[in-house]
């Protein structure tokens, strides 16, 4: 662990003296509204982090409350600010959902649903902001009503072992991120960078490290600081400031993450519940574009990530996100 972080926080410290040659943050008086789905379609089955739906407002850069400016002034000094709130729903379910019950090796059914608060910050090179999530994990997130309601829609077989799930408990996370962009020149007349990342979360949901970075080649890089994706890993949140009428990029990037608990694996925090034991490493490879017009933003990534519990099946776990977003 204390390599990991080492690596992170050196990886950022060499970003600072580059990124604050990227172009000037302006005021935006401008509001976001970001619809956010991610699924597992690729596999063609429900598995793992079979589905995620988060709605998301950002505010203009005016309107920001006196007491919070000042105490993202004071952890980050000066800035341009904006606040957002969500709401997230991300579900997961065993590889074998036909199974009742579900096999004590598999991964447990579970279902979260939280709203989050969040500050942004940023500078002309990076991007700071700290979230506080509050929710509901088990019964009262609603996995099953949504996912097999959804099946019920389209024709699907429902998934049996939800009444195994992992139970009703409050969860509590607070995230820290901070994303740098560094401006790397161009290629055949397209801007390039790099956007290096740090993230650490706190509390009963999860408790992790991240460090990794994605590199972008388009137009308009400045606009925002990376496509959006539902934590953990790299994401740009869901702010941006348009630079000019048509922007748009391809991106890959990879991340690495510490993990020390994760209650969707671990189980619950003061009973017994299902549970498998965590693999403390979990590395993810994404890559995918985003094209903006007219302040209208669409993103799509792909995301391959590695073993997050013992006895997962072999191979990299896929799932894509889809971004709407759109400014008024």
């Amino acid at each position: 662990m204390r390599a990991f972080i080492l690596s992170a926080t050196s990886i950022l410290a060499v970003s600072v003296g580059v990124a604050t040659t990227a172009h000037a943050q302006t005021a935006d008086p401008d509001s976001i509204v970001t619809l956010d789905l991610e699924n597992d379609a690729p596999a063609q089955t429900d598995r793992y982090y079979t589905s995620g739906e988060a709605l998301n407002y950002v505010s203009p850069t005016t309107a920001v409350p006196d007491w919070l400016a000042r105490a993202g002034h004071v952890l980050w000094g000066a800035g341009t600010q904006r606040y957002s709130i969500g709401l997230d729903q991300a579900l997961f379910t065993p590889l074998y959902t036909q199974a009742n019950p579900p096999a004590p090796n598999d991964r447990p059914y579970a279902a979260e649903l939280t709203g989050n608060f969040a500050l942004i910050q940023d500078t002309p090179g990076y991007r700071s902001d700290i979230e506080f999530d509050l929710g509901v994990i088990g019964p009262g997130a609603l996995g099953e009503e949504v996912q097999n309601g959804f099946h019920h829609l389209i024709g699907d077989t429902p998934n049996v072992g939800w009444g195994y799930q992992i139970h009703n408990e409050p969860l509590l996370e607070i995230i820290s991120d901070r994303t740098y962009r560094v401006p790397t020149g161009s290629v055949a007349g397209f801007e390039t960078d790099i956007l290096p990342e740090l993230t650490v979360g706190l509390g009963n949901e999860r408790i992790y490290a991240m460090t990794g970075g994605q590199i972008r080649i388009g137009q308009g890089l400045a606009t925002d600081f990376g496509a959006a994706r539902m934590r953990p890993g790299l994401t740009g949140t869901y702010a941006y400031t348009p630079t000019q009428p048509f922007v748009w990029y391809a991106f890959a990037g990879f991340d690495g993450q510490a993990v020390l608990h994760d209650i969707t694996l671990n189980g619950n925090s003061f009973e017994n519940s299902a549970s498998v034991g965590i693999v403390p490493f979990v590395g993810e490879f994404q890559a995918g574009l985003a094209l903006i017009y007219r302040g209208i933003k669409v993103s799509y990534t792909e995301v391959f990530q590695t073993k997050e519990f013992h006895h997962q099946a072999p191979g990299l776990f896929q799932y894509g996100v889809f971004t709407l977003s759109t400014r008024f």
